[in-house]
């Protein structure tokens, strides 16, 4: 019997990537991005409908489907409006527009009523009545499904990220798989050390996503500076940033760090090309970390081609399709979880 996967919220395609990997069948992308079509059908050969969640129907995607497929129709909404940053702040999540597009997710679960459903989110989101409004939209459609907070390197994703992925099935209960990976044995290293060096600001020939941000000079003596792990403690007084000698940025001791070769890196964000917003520094060359860089620790394949020939290259636009982006490893995951439970019931 078909199965088919339609990928709602796609991007640039971490999740449709990883799904594909995973021997699954994705059939379509949508995403309200533009600038996301051409790496998301470049690599995936997926066509990619540029259209707002709110406006898309049912009978859109129905119609999509072959009549006798097993329906897949998974939707990771942007996980902006529920980051853990917000919630420390205490800002108005609900004002934000992405904030129920879960919901909007759900509405096409109830109009569709695929077989297997899933989403991927940050934990907060468990948190938040959005969340607990598309629980009960799963439990009205008998729905069996298996939530958790996955630690990336678990799975062999090397970042010190946790994820909230949600699996749902008609047929029956339906599990994530457990662990692939010792966490201790995932690091950097693995996945960017054979990159060509390169300095801040420059591009390698050979690739051109393997290009950095430039630095001040300011921030080329913090970088020279830093050592792999530790923090800015370590700088000079004359090299400390005025808001590190306020009470309230003492606890913000990974901005402006180095990553640790034998260790796994921090959470790669749409800002991980910006020595001052994490520990992004390389753990040998003085620089932030390239965007090839940023999408190796995203799990991407090495070839994945982000770059529009067609359109100028936007540094920013690039950094931020990766930093959304589902890493490519926990889509794989998402997808072996699937096959495993049709398996289970002979499909």
């Amino acid at each position: 019997m078909t199965t088919q996967v339609i990928d709602l919220f796609c991007g640039i395609g971490g999740l449709t990537r990883g799904l594909l990997d995973a021997g699954l069948h994705v059939i379509a992308g949508y995403d309200i991005d533009p600038t996301c079509k051409y790496a998301y059908e470049q690599n995936n050969n997926i066509d990619y409908h540029i259209q707002n969640v709110r406006e898309i129907t049912g009978e859109n995607l129905k119609k999509l489907y072959y009549n006798d497929a097993i329906k897949i129709l998974v939707g990771c909404a942007p996980c902006q409006p529920f980051s853990q940053m917000r919630f420390k702040l205490g800002i108005a999540n609900i004002e934000d527009e992405k904030y129920n597009l879960l919901l909007e997710y759900g509405r096409l679960i109830n109009e569709v009523k695929p077989t297997i459903i899933s989403m991927e989110n940050v934990p907060q989101i468990r948190e938040t009545k959005i969340y607990k409004n598309f629980i009960r939209i799963l439990n009205k459609n008998n729905y069996f499904i298996d939530e958790q907070v996955i630690y990336c390197p678990d799975y062999g994703i090397p970042q010190s990220r946790r994820r909230f992925v949600l699996v749902g099935s008609k047929l029956g209960p339906i599990h994530i798989i457990g662990p692939t990976h010792n966490k201790a044995d995932v690091h950097v290293r693995d996945f960017i050390q054979d990159l060509p060096p390169i300095q801040a600001g420059e591009i390698d020939p050979n690739d051109s996503l393997h290009r950095s941000a430039a630095l001040s000079e300011k921030n080329l003596q913090r970088i020279r500076a830093s050592t792999p792990g530790r923090t800015w403690r370590d700088w000079p007084e004359e090299l400390r940033c005025k808001c590190h000698r306020k009470e309230s940025g003492q606890t913000y001791s990974s901005v402006y760090g180095r990553m640790t070769w034998e260790q796994i890196g921090p959470t790669i964000t749409t800002q991980f090309y910006s020595y001052g917003t994490g520990r992004f520094g390389h753990p040998e060359q003085d620089r932030a970390l390239s965007l090839r860089e940023g999408a190796l620790l995203q799990t991407f394949p090495p070839d994945y081609d982000f770059i529009d020939p067609e359109r100028p290259i936007v540094f920013r636009d690039i950094a931020r399709h990766i930093g959304n982006a589902v890493p490519v490893r926990l889509g794989e995951i998402i997808g072996i979880s699937i096959i495993n439970h049709l398996h289970e019931h002979n499909i």
